[in-house]
């Protein structure tokens, strides 16, 4: 009879594993699924290299992966919302910026000169030469005023 039931026993505790390791398969697989789902359909971040009319914005190539490098502590976020991330900071006058539209829309941005910047794309902005005083800089995003406060400082 004591044979029995730790046959039983084994067999309900092999059914539990078998039950939770096929829900952790399930809901695992559908996480990495996505995640391939999601790499594939969002497209890679470029630089918009769109003729500007203003010298402001830099056009020379460079590549999301270096420019998030290059520019670390120098970059404006804009997230779908046109909300930008940081949306106070303060910078050198004559410092190259990013500009990084993280949305599948194309924005119209005014940083100082108006310029648009693709979906998932960035530009480079050069901030304005000042002398002596600072001069503060209102970031506008498509229809959003304001969306953050760029001080310049010499």
């Amino acid at each position: 009879m004591e044979k029995n039931k730790l046959q039983i026993l084994i067999l309900i505790v092999i059914a539990i594993i078998i039950v939770v390791a096929a829900v952790l398969l399930f809901v695992f697989g559908n996480k990495q699924l996505a995640e391939v789902e999601l790499a594939t359909t969002k497209p890679q971040s470029t630089q918009d290299m769109k003729t500007q009319e203003n010298s402001a914005v830099v056009d020379e190539p460079i590549s999301y992966a270096n420019a998030l490098v290059k520019y670390a502590n120098k970059r404006i976020q804009l997230d779908p919302m046109c909300q930008a991330y940081p949306s106070k900071i303060t910078y050198k006058d004559n410092t190259g910026i990013m500009i990084d539209n993280r949305s599948p829309k194309t924005r119209t941005v005014k940083v100082g000169t108006t310029f648009t910047v693709k979906p998932w794309g960035f530009k480079i902005v050069v901030l304005p030469d000042v002398l002596l005083e600072p001069k503060t800089i209102m970031v506008d995003c498509d229809q959003s005023r304001n969306v953050a406060t760029i001080l310049v400082q010499e």
